[in-house]
């Protein structure tokens, strides 16, 4: 970098101690605490403008014109004045440096202007152009977005209502290259497909992308570490792009894209504001027509359109993208109930038991549920399409918990039926007398489990017994195999019940 010329007090010192007291020019250089260098170069100024000490009543104005003289207006063959715009869009390129373009310029030109001449003129160049060129951007680098602050309406073809749609804009920093597309909202799923597409309308990937603090994109606005939202930064990973939100109240942090904002409004909704539009794809489809109009377009400050400065700055350092675009999926942070369920949309999934009352990350994406727990996925299950239902796998349960959901009806009488023909007949009779037979399996189970500690032929007889006193509970069982009621029917054969069939008249027919 060029070094910053002195004040015209402190070069009026240089000129003093010099012509005035004769000191050298290493003696001035001690005492102002300059470069020996810096103080010959003022020097040197000052012979050639014919000046010495005492200064000819001379002002501040008058003496930097002497010694800082203006470049020709009409520039020498021998040495040009450089093409501005040239540079300013050389300096976008990766690595390329000022340095390194005035060495480019001086070995086409010998004579031309000193390296210090370049900078100061350039940089006073850029002062006058467009504040969009006023920062400099590599190539590829970064892409900003926004939402714009004006909406355009889609009219409802059924209600007449209409409906305000949202306009995304996102622009590039090297070329202003600029993307825009309407959206229902600024929601989340919105933002995250506006991305997506931006993408792909791009062909590839910049290393950072911009935006501001809305919520869709960071959850916690914060200068130094924003907290982003977890779907967007999931987003940023599978491209391999950086999510670098502006800092809360910094404008100038995202100034390409709030220029391309103003841009938008002005070239796009601005044009299409007499016009009626009956749904979103036919929006976007105008929207597209003139954004390509805008991006062809040639801008005087580079004389050239972005779509040009996007094909030779932008477009030739994008990262790929990626092999397949990104599928929007929610996170939701959820605490594990006592029975190793989650709640997502009103419906519930079931976990490992062991993550009672744990906090686990639940990705909804598409038709499938995820559940996370310590980065480690531990749960998928089908979306319900429903609500208020559950969805549980057999091997999340408790072991107990699985034995009594694995029981049916027909599995119940089953089991009843290889204890005996009084035990299955005791759990049919149970079951027919609840409004439900689901209502009646933990009496049966309860009957089987006397197998436990008492013989079947006994808990039969049991059973037998209990039927004949039209007793309906575990503990009626029980209570006759404990007093030993049951033995006087362990010889009885079970009665044998009439055989009922719609071709056999029956007793009754006879009399």
């Amino acid at each position: 970098m060029p070094t910053e010329r002195l004040t015209m007090r402190r070069i009026r010192d240089v000129l003093r101690l010099k012509f005035g007291q004769g000191l050298s020019e290493r003696a001035i250089a001690a005492s102002l605490g300059l470069g020996k260098g810096s103080v010959g170069a003022y020097v040197l100024r000052a012979r050639q403008a014919g000046l010495g000490w005492p200064l000819p009543g001379l002002d501040d104005d008058g003496l930097e014109l002497l010694l800082f003289p203006a470049s020709p207006t009409v520039p020498d063959p021998d040495r040009p004045i450089p093409d501005w715009a040239m540079i300013d869009r050389e300096l976008r390129r990766p690595g390329v440096t000022r340095m390194l373009l005035w060495e480019e310029y001086r070995a086409a030109h010998p004579n031309g202007f000193a390296y210090t001449w370049f900078c100061v003129h350039f940089d006073a160049w850029k002062g006058r152009v467009r504040p969009t060129m006023r920062q400099t951007h590599v190539g590829g680098e970064k892409v900003f977005v926004d939402f714009a602050g004006d909406t355009i309406d889609v009219i409802d073809p059924v209600t007449g209502e209409a409906r305000a749609m949202k306009l995304y804009v996102a622009a590039m920093g090297a070329s202003n290259h600029t993307y825009a597309e309407a959206v229902a909202t600024e929601g989340l799923e919105d933002w995250i497909g506006a991305h997506v597409r931006m993408f792909a309308f791009l062909g590839g990937v910049p290393k950072v992308v911009v935006p501001d603090n809305l919520k869709a994109a960071v959850v916690k606005a914060d200068r130094f570490d924003p907290g982003l939202n977890r779907t967007y930064a999931e987003m940023a990973a599978h491209y391999g792009t950086a999510i670098l939100p502006a800092r809360p109240r910094r404008p100038k942090d995202k100034a390409k894209v709030e220029v391309a904002v103003q841009v938008a409004q002005r070239w796009i909704l601005a044009r299409l504001r007499n016009r009626q539009f009956f749904s979103l794809t036919e929006l976007n489809a105008a929207i597209r027509r003139l954004l390509d109009e805008l991006n062809m377009r040639v801008m005087r400050g580079y004389g050239a359109s972005r779509a040009d400065l996007f094909a030779t700055l932008d477009r030739p350092h994008l990262q790929p993208l990626p092999g397949a675009p990104y599928v929007f999926a929610r996170w939701k942070r959820c605490r594990v109930a006592p029975d190793y369920h989650v709640e997502v949309d009103s419906s519930w999934y079931s976990v490992p038991f062991g993550l009672i009352r744990q906090e686990v990350d639940v990705r909804v994406c598409g038709a499938i549920v995820e559940i996370f727990h310590g980065g480690r996925r531990v749960a998928s299950h089908p979306r319900c399409p429903g609500r208020r239902s559950h969805v549980t796998l057999p091997e999340h349960m408790p072991s107990a918990h699985r034995r009594h959901a694995e029981w049916t009806p027909a599995r119940v009488l089953a089991t009843a039926a290889r204890l005996g023909p009084s035990v299955m007949a005791f759990c049919e009779t149970v079951m027919a007398d609840r409004p439900h037979p689901e209502q009646g399996f933990r009496t049966c189970l309860g009957v089987l489990a006397l197998t436990r500690s008492y013989d079947v032929a006994r808990l039969d007889a049991a059973c037998r017994r209990g039927l004949s006193i039209r007793a309906r509970s575990v503990a009626s069982i029980r209570s006759i195999l404990q007093t030993g009621l049951d033995r006087a029917f362990l010889d009885e054969a079970p009665e044998e019940r009439p055989l009922q069939h719609a071709n056999i008249r029956g007793q009754g027919y006879y009399h």
